[in-house]
Formats: structure tokens, sequence, C-alpha cells
């Protein structure tokens, strides 16, 4: 209804102003402001430590949008793959991913994406809007409400890695973590969580200006310009060396964990020569790791993979020349939860 005000988008002052003008009692904003966030309900109707009448009177004057799950898949992994709904009918995606010692959520900060890099399903969806902060809150809070019900625990990480560019929705992205984060939500640490980019120079160095706590990823892919121009349009806008002097502007303000991701594309960017045009990038930033992570072919894209035989030999180089770098077997294919795979096909 036109003029309704989303509850969620209200300071916990303001509740108590509102309750205080209807002759409520100022209490009663704690009451909402915990279902809202501590033990995060989706509808008024949950509220069952507050009078019927007065969540009527909520629903009246507020509104509530949630996402809600709308399809969820099961890996042979374990993997669990959720497609949710917006209020308005949008689609997006989120993926639990379970370890033994792990239980990490990888959520969406848009519906769609406008960055069209050519090996990931996601860019060739037209990006419809970003996810408001209190969406990408329910995201979390759902993938952790299934990792109680399957798994018995609690997330224990977070990564931006599924739908959408983050830092293209800086501000939404930053205050879903800083209600992620609170004690008066769900209260994880920021350093369990990783925010991925393609890389927007200007808003890593953002990042460092706001002195944020968590970790950052920089999806890499290629260590020259003209590879990473043919498969990331970014890079036009983004070059290396501009993304090399913003992640050590980033490093120098806040001393936060640095991980480049390196997909491995078959006879592209995984001979011995890119692994020598890499290993000069990561020693230009105090990064603290690369993930190399197994290509998952999409219908859209002419990529295929590398043989197993090549990856070892890549990854032993990179190691032989004191480079700390993590082979990331990728999880849920069957169910196209895998990286790059996001897509809504449903």
């Amino acid at each position: 209804m036109a003029g309704k005000q989303n509850i969620r988008h209200l300071t916990l002052e303001e509740l108590e102003n509102y309750f205080l003008s209807i002759g409520e009692k100022k209490f009663r904003a704690k009451q909402v402001y915990e279902w809202l966030w501590l033990k995060p309900v989706q509808d008024f109707d949950d509220m069952t430590n507050i009078s019927k009448g007065l969540r009527e009177k909520l629903a009246q004057h507020f509104l509530f949008p949630s996402i809600k799950i709308d399809t969820t898949q099961h890996s042979e992994d374990g993997t669990v793959k959720s497609r949710f709904k917006t209020h308005e009918g949008h689609l997006t995606e989120g993926v639990l991913i379970p370890t033994d010692d792990r239980k990490t959520a990888c959520v969406s900060s848009q519906i769609g994406c406008s960055l069209s890099c050519k090996f990931c399903a996601t860019g060739y969806i037209e990006r419809k809007r970003n996810l408001n902060f209190d969406e990408i809150f329910d995201e979390v809070a759902l993938i952790n409400q299934q990792s109680l019900e399957v798994y018995d625990k609690k997330l224990t990480n977070i990564v931006f890695m599924g739908m959408g560019e983050p830092l293209l929705n800086y501000k939404n992205v930053l205050k879903a973590i800083e209600r992620i984060t609170s004690p008066e939500g769900l209260g994880m640490s920021p350093r369990r969580i990783t925010v991925s980019t393609a890389g927007v120079a200007k808003q890593i160095r953002q990042l460092g200006d706001d002195k944020v706590k968590f970790k950052l990823a920089l999806s890499l892919h290629a260590a020259n310009d003209r590879k990473r121009h043919e498969i990331m349009p970014i890079n036009d806008s983004n070059n290396i060396k501009s993304l090399i002097e913003a992640l050590n502007y980033f490093y120098k303000q806040t001393k936060n964990e640095i991980t480049f991701e390196y997909i491995l594309f078959n006879n592209f960017n995984d001979s011995i020569e890119d692994a020598d045009e890499l290993i000069k990038v990561y020693r230009q930033v105090p990064a603290d790791l690369i993930n190399l992570i197994e290509y998952n072919p999409i219908e859209f894209a002419q990529f295929t993979k590398p043989s197993e035989e090549k990856v070892e030999a890549f990854m032993r180089y990179l190691e032989k020349n004191r480079v700390n770098v993590r082979l990331r077997r990728s999880r849920g294919k069957d169910i196209d939860a895998a990286c790059g795979q996001l897509a809504n096909k449903g």
C-alpha cells in the first residue's frame, strides 16, 4: 500500500517513538525489534508475545516485505540450493555449503547481474535490481535455519559469492553485514564473512576508508589485461594495475585478509606462462591465498575444464614458487549450485 514504510527500515528509536505515539509502552519496540532481527520472523502474526490487536495495528501501518524460499534442491554431496522469491516475485539464489568443520552460506546481493562475465551463468541474466539490506539478511537467516534443520549446526561462515556484484550494491551489503554481525542480529563475527568482487577499484578503496572488518576476495581469473578483458568486461574500467593499487590501499587501511579467486579454463589461462603472470600479480599485493577453482561448464559459454594433470601442474608450479594456493573443489554441481552456475533455472 502506498505510503506504508518497511518496518525493518526503522531504527529502534523510531520504533519507540511510534509506539509512544499510539499510546503504547516503549518496551514494545524492543520486543518487535527482537522479532525483526534477533529471532527473525517473516510475518507480524509470528510475533507471539505481541497482542493480536497490536499486530493488526502494525500490519495496517507498516510493510513487512521479506524473502521467502520458493524451491529447495539437495545435492548428493550435502549442498542445499534455495531459490528465493522477493515480495514482488523476483527470483534470486543462495547456497548452503557444508563441510565437517564449516557450514557456509553463499548469498546473492543482486537480482541478476550487470557485469556479463563470459563464464558465469548469472552474467547472462539481466539485472533487475539490487537486493535491500533486509532481503540479504533474510537470505542468511533462512540458510542458517536450513543449517540448523539439516545439520543441527548454525552457520559458521558467509560468502558474498552468489548472484550479482556486491560492490555495486555497496550500501545495502554493508548494512546487511552490520545487521548480521550485530549482537541484536545474528551475532556473527565479521572475520567469518568474505565479500567477493569482480573488481571495482573505487569501491575497494571505499571499503578501506570505511574500515570494514570482513575479508575481501578478488575474482581475478586472468593475470593480464588482454585475457581478463576477454572474459570480464569490467576490466575495461578496472584494469589489473588499478586493482592492485586499490587492494594495497584496502590492506593498508584495514589489515584484512585478501584472497585471489582464479578459475582455470582449458587452454586459456592454465599454462605455466599464465602461472608466472599470476605469481607477479600475487607478489604485488599482501594476499593470503590464491584459491584455484574448478570450472563448472554452463550451456551459454564455450569454456571447458582443464584435465586433472594440467590443474595439478599449475598448482605445483605455484607452490614451488612459494605461493600459498588451495584448490577449491566445486560443491553442488548436480543441482547447478556450484561456482558460476546460479541462474534461476528452477
